[in-house]
C-alpha cells in the first residue's frame, strides 16, 4: 500500500459496509462499527467485522460511510463534527447528488473522497456480506477538483486492502454508466416481476430457469433501491424511455398482425442477442482476471 491503513470507522453495517469492514479486518486494519441499528451492529460484530465504536477513540485514519445515498451528506457531515477520522469516503451507488448534497450540507469536501465499489448494493441483511466481495471488482472514485493527493492515497489503501481496483470518473459519467449497467436493468426486472407476485404455485412451476436469471436482480431491498433510483432519477428515466419506446414499438408490430412482422422484429432481437454475447463474454473475462494468479489461463 502507498499509505499505511491501522484504523478505520464504518457507518453503516449492512451487506456493503459489513463486507468493508470484514476486508479491512482480514488486512489488519483495526475496525470500529457505527450502526443505529444495534441488532444491524450487533450481527456484524458476530461476523469478526469488527468492534463496536466507542466515544473517546482517537481519529481514525479511515471513515467510510456505508448508507443509503439520502443519509450520505448528514452521515458524513455528523461524523466530521465529532471527529471520527482524518479521510472520509463513502459507498452510496449514485455520486452526482451525493457531491452536490455534501457540498451544500457544509462537509469538509478536502478530506472526503466519493466513491463506490461497483459489486451490487446491500442486500436485506449481512448474509451477503463476505471480506472478498469486492476482489477483482472496480471501485469508482469521483474526487473534486480540489481532493488532496493524501486523501486519495488513503482510499487507495482501502481499496488495495478490499481487493478491487480503482478507476476514476467524473460523478455525472459514473451516474450514467451505472444507470445503463444496473439501475435501470434493475428497475426494469422488477417490473417483469410484478407479473408474477400474486401468480399460483402450479403456473409459476412451469416457468423456466432463464425467466428466474431475467428477474434475479428485482430480489433487492425495496426501500435501498427506491432511494438508490431518486438519487439518479434522470440517467434512469433515459434508460426506461429508450427501453419503453422499444417495447412499444414491438406490440404495435405484433398488434398489426402483419405477415412482415417476423422480418420486423428480427433486428432488435439480433441486436439483443449481440448485447447479450457481449455482456457475456466481458463478465467470462472478469471471471479470468478474478481468478488468483496461478489460476489464471
Amino acid at each position: 500500500m502507498t499509505t499505511t491503513l491501522r484504523t478505520a470507522v464504518v457507518i453503516g453495517c449492512g451487506t456493503t459496509g459489513a463486507s468493508v469492514a470484514l476486508a479491512l479486518t482480514l488486512a489488519g486494519v483495526q475496525v470500529a462499527l457505527v450502526d443505529e441499528d444495534p441488532r444491524a451492529l450487533h450481527e456484524a460484530v458476530a461476523l469478526g467485522a469488527g468492534t463496536a465504536w466507542t466515544p473517546g477513540l482517537p481519529p481514525a485514519d479511515l471513515v467510510v460511510v456505508a448508507t443509503a445515498p439520502s443519509a450520505v451528506a448528514d452521515v458524513l457531515h455528523g461524523a466530521q463534527s465529532r471527529g471520527l477520522g482524518h479521510v472520509y469516503t463513502d459507498t452510496a451507488g449514485t455520486k452526482d447528488i451525493v457531491c452536490a448534497e455534501a457540498e451544500l450540507r457544509g462537509c469538509d469536501l478536502k478530506g472526503y473522497v466519493p466513491g463506490h465499489p461497483l459489486a451490487g448494493p446491500d442486500g436485506t441483511g449481512q448474509e451477503a456480506a463476505a471480506a472478498d466481495r469486492f476482489t477483482g471488482r472496480p471501485w469508482a472514485v469521483c474526487p473534486y477538483e480540489t481532493t488532496p493527493a493524501w486523501a486519495l492515497e488513503t482510499v487507495d489503501a482501502l481499496i488495495e486492502a478490499c481487493g478491487a481496483y480503482r478507476i476514476d470518473l467524473a460523478s455525472h459519467v459514473h451516474d450514467r454508466i451505472v444507470a445503463e449497467l444496473s439501475h435501470g436493468p434493475h428497475l426494469i426486472a422488477a417490473a417483469l416481476a410484478t407479473r408474477f407476485a400474486d401468480s399460483s404455485e402450479a403456473f409459476l412451476g412451469l416457468a423456466e430457469d432463464r425467466l428466474l436469471d431475467a428477474v434475479r436482480t428485482a430480489g433487492g431491498d425495496p426501500w435501498l433501491w427506491s432511494d438508490v433510483l431518486a438519487h439518479n432519477a434522470g440517467p434512469v428515466a433515459d434508460v426506461l424511455d429508450r427501453v419503453a419506446d422499444q417495447l412499444a414499438r414491438a406490440a404495435a408490430i405484433l398488434r398489426e398482425g402483419d405477415s412482415c412482422a417476423p422480418v420486423e422484429l428480427a433486428p432488435t432481437l439480433e441486436e439483443g442477442r449481440r448485447g447479450q454475447a457481449a455482456l457475456r463474454q466481458a463478465v467470462q473475462r472478469r471471471t479470468v482476471r478474478d481468478a488468483p494468479a496461478e489460476d489464471r489461463v
